[in-house]
């Protein structure tokens, strides 16, 4: 069976859904938005024009990188890109979560605020992802066009000149520390790839590892994060790279040393905004029916708000929409931790206690959310 992956290259989350593919060994097809078929019977399907969507033989179409990974998972177990020991599990639903969700403004600041330094790359990229056959003039006009939409995502996100500096400072931190863990492990939990590594490749790849001005810093500063984006979209699990590495995770449920000094940054950092998106979405949901669009207008999105959250964050004050999607994927990790038996889930509460991670796992929404026909809605 051949799948068609509709992506493109400077997509954020086809970058997630592809490097998937490649490490678990499927054969598939790329196509772009360009495609006629795109517009013919793709738009349709799914209602809005988003990427990554997955096309079987038999014809089913699927929207969002987590959803392809767990349709996929669930018909190829084999080989395995995920662990089953419980404390290796539950990290890589959060780092899944913190890469497909928090550090979205991250890649968005990287990539539009630096627009002037950039532009005739992103008019490229964004021009062969929505026409074909046309003349260079004709696609970066076309695509000077979608690029102002997107720019304009800034705000929501959060994404100002006075939040600039914090933003960066945040990012030079967390790279640094992962450059100290490539130095020594080729996948974030040992010799293998997980869903921690595909969450984390949405915005280390497309956005952070492509784009002119971030991918010269991470070269620069975090030249063992950049090599890890390569090995990513590498077919082969292991490159030679590590002697005498196995194929496989840590033993024993460990998580390396290394990746802890990565947690804590990413704990420390993480939860002042989730906190405030916890108690955003608790009052926005409170009294409504199950059903219910989560949208702060009623009108779906795929990356919804229900409001505005202000939080103190590295010394400035943080304002930007509620991220109820990244409380959704936080949930997936939650649910785990909560299903774990007694032995497992001391094991996990003392790394926390180390990592600082006690207070994230804890949070509590009044509400549970699904999906439904591609978008949040209230669970029944």
């Amino acid at each position: 069976m051949t799948y068609t992956l509709w992506g493109s290259a400077h997509s954020l989350y086809t970058g997630k859904a592809r490097s998937y593919l490649v490490k678990k060994g499927l054969p598939f097809r790329e196509h772009y938005l360009s495609h006629p078929d795109f517009a013919a019977r793709i738009l349709p399907a799914i209602g809005k024009s988003s990427v990554p969507v997955l096309e079987t033989e038999q014809g089913e179409i699927v929207q969002d990188s987590g959803d392809i990974i767990d349709l996929l998972e669930s018909r190829h177990p084999a080989p395995v890109v995920d662990p089953v020991s419980p404390v290796q599990k539950l990290v890589s639903l959060l780092f899944d979560a913190f890469g497909s969700e928090y550090l979205l403004p991250t890649a968005m600041h990287y990539r539009w605020s630096y627009r002037e330094q950039q532009e005739e790359f992103l008019r490229a990229e964004f021009g062969r992802a929505i026409i074909a056959n046309r003349t260079r003039e004709e696609r970066r006009d076309t695509a000077a066009k979608v690029m102002a939409f997107f720019n304009g995502f800034l705000p929501n996100l959060g994404v100002f000149p006075e939040t600039a500096p914090a933003i960066e400072a945040a990012y030079l931190d967390l790279i640094d520390a992962l450059d100290e863990h490539f130095q020594w492990h080729p996948y974030l939990l040992g010799g293998l790839p997980s869903r921690g590594d595909f969450g984390m490749m949405a915005p280390l790849f497309a956005h952070l590892g492509r784009d002119p001005v971030p991918a010269g810093i991470m070269k620069a500063k975090a030249p063992n994060l950049f090599r890890w984006t390569e090995r990513m979209n590498s077919s082969p699990v292991s490159d030679g790279e590590y002697p005498g590495y196995t194929d496989a995770y840590a033993a024993e449920d460990a998580i390396p040393p290394t990746l802890e000094a990565v947690m804590r940054i990413m704990f420390a950092d993480w939860l002042p905004g989730l906190v405030a998106d916890v108690a955003s979405f608790n009052m926005w949901s409170a009294g409504k029916e199950a059903g219910t669009v989560v949208s702060h207008d009623g009108n779906g999105t795929i990356h919804p708000h229900v409001g505005k959250v202000a939080f103190d964050w590295r010394g400035i004050t943080y304002r930007r929409g509620s991220q109820p999607h990244m409380l959704w994927m936080l949930s997936a990790a939650q649910a785990y931790y909560n299903g774990l038996d007694a032995a497992a889930k001391a094991r996990a509460d003392e790394f926390f206690s180390r990592t600082g991670g006690a207070d994230i796992i804890s949070l509590k929404l009044d509400r549970h959310m699904t999906r439904r026909n591609n978008l949040l809605v209230l669970a029944d």
